[in-house]
């Protein structure tokens, strides 16, 4: 019997353990060689662990275990059979989850509908374990694997999609309670947040942005804009745009204190806060300002599907020199956004809502958006975030001028 012992690979530079955050697949099944078999957890990101070959996998390790790089976690016997009906790759448990950067993700194709097969209405290990967390039953789901089989996918779309109140229980009227041990990453996470309201001297600074001229633009070369690039023209590009712009002029804002100096940056390394089926993640757009349109959503784009599928890298979300993120998605109106260590700001992007303003002594109703710009003070004054933040305004209220001042839009964005 040949038996593969699989051992926790390093997740990055300076990481020496991981916590084992959920076994996709139950001890004793039969997984296939680049099988997701288990989620990870570092103090940086979420990993997936692939079966290194094909065999009866035993499982040496339990949900929540905190195991050293290198520790056996699972051994593989290579030499079991290959049962009747296993696909090479469970497929349907490799579909990619729905993620969020600047704008509503198009839905998933119709589900597949179930039939009479014995696996109808059966769940994948993953699935079935999501469905415990949040209470649900197979009726509630509407499968979409193969013979109406439900994924983790279909689960993840049934709770984004909410349910019909007359389908629900409710609440129960109990007085129980639960206790959910948080993961490696969820603790690095609370630990930064502390940290940051504890040692930086943060404020924040409001203004608001009148989104028609950029939104007129969309409308008018999106089109031709993804048939050239193949790619969408969205907001984030030229939040970025501008921001590069405005940290040129205020590089302040653009770096850091460490220790007794302060560091500021001849390069723009943005990254952009995404929304992930495990939380928020913050890749790094690098020099960002030498980019264009295009590049920046191409950029945005790979980031963005990276960690949708868990396969982004601790080096792509370390070492950014200022941080975007955008609430407006989930229609949050206005915050304060916490600052990302050790950058000294990030800007907060909110919903865009008509509202009544006055143009030339008139009152229009114009789609405004809210922006907030929290900092550390320590190293970036009242007047240099103020600045900051109505350069930026500035720029995309007028985004024929930001375009480095191009006389021809069409040749900015589309090259022509």
């Amino acid at each position: 019997m040949a038996k593969l012992e699989m051992k926790v690979p390093s997740p990055g530079e300076s990481i020496s353990e991981v916590e084992i955050a959920t076994w996709l697949v139950a001890d004793g099944d039969y997984v296939t060689k680049d099988q997701a078999i288990a989620e990870v957890d570092s103090d940086k990101a979420t990993l997936e662990l692939p079966a290194e070959e094909s065999g009866t996998i035993t499982i040496m390790a339990a949900e929540g275990d905190v195991v050293k790089v290198g520790q056996v976690v699972c051994i593989i016997d290579t030499s079991a059979t290959k049962p009747k009906g296993v696909d090479s790759v469970n497929k349907e448990e490799s579909k990619p989850s729905p993620i969020v950067v600047n704008e509503p993700v198009a839905p998933n194709p119709d589900p597949i509908a179930p039939n009479n097969s014995y696996a109808a209405g059966s769940a994948s290990p993953a699935a079935s374990k999501l469905m415990a967390e949040n209470k649900l039953t197979a009726s509630q789901i509407m499968p979409s694997g193969k013979d109406g089989r439900i994924t983790k996918q279909d689960v993840n779309n049934a709770l984004s999609n909410g349910f019909n109140a007359a389908e629900l229980s409710g609440w129960g009227g109990t007085r129980e309670k639960s206790s959910v041990k948080m993961s490696m990453l969820r603790r690095k996470i609370s630990e930064r947040l502390v940290a940051v309201k504890n040692e930086t001297a943060m404020l924040t600074t409001f203004n608001e942005i009148d989104m028609k001229p950029i939104m007129d633009l969309r409308a008018k070369y999106k089109d031709a804009f993804a048939k050239k690039y193949d790619v969408n023209l969205g907001f984030m590009s030229f939040f970025t745009k501008a921001v590069t712009e405005a940290l040129n002029i205020f590089p302040s804002v653009n770096g850091q204190i460490d220790n007794t100096d302060m560091i500021f940056h001849q390069y723009a390394d943005i990254g952009i806060a995404v929304s992930s089926p495990k939380g928020l993640m913050v890749p790094i757009i690098r020099n960002a300002e030498q980019m264009s349109l295009a590049e920046i959503e191409r950029e945005i784009k790979r980031l963005a599907i990276k960690a949708r599928d868990g396969k982004i890298t601790p080096d792509e979300m370390t070492g950014g020199t200022f941080t975007i993120t955008n609430g407006g998605v989930f229609g949050s109106m206005l915050s304060t956004p916490i600052i990302n260590p050790p950058q000294a700001a990030i800007l907060g992007m909110h919903n865009i809502v008509d509202r009544p303003v006055a143009i030339n002594g008139k009152v229009e109703i114009r789609p405004i958006m809210y922006v907030a710009l929290s900092y550390d003070h320590r190293i970036i004054d009242g007047k240099e975030s103020v600045g900051f933040l109505v350069k930026v305004k500035e720029m995309l209220e007028n985004p024929e001028r930001m375009l480095f001042g191009a006389k021809d839009i069409n040749q900015v964005l589309l090259g022509l």
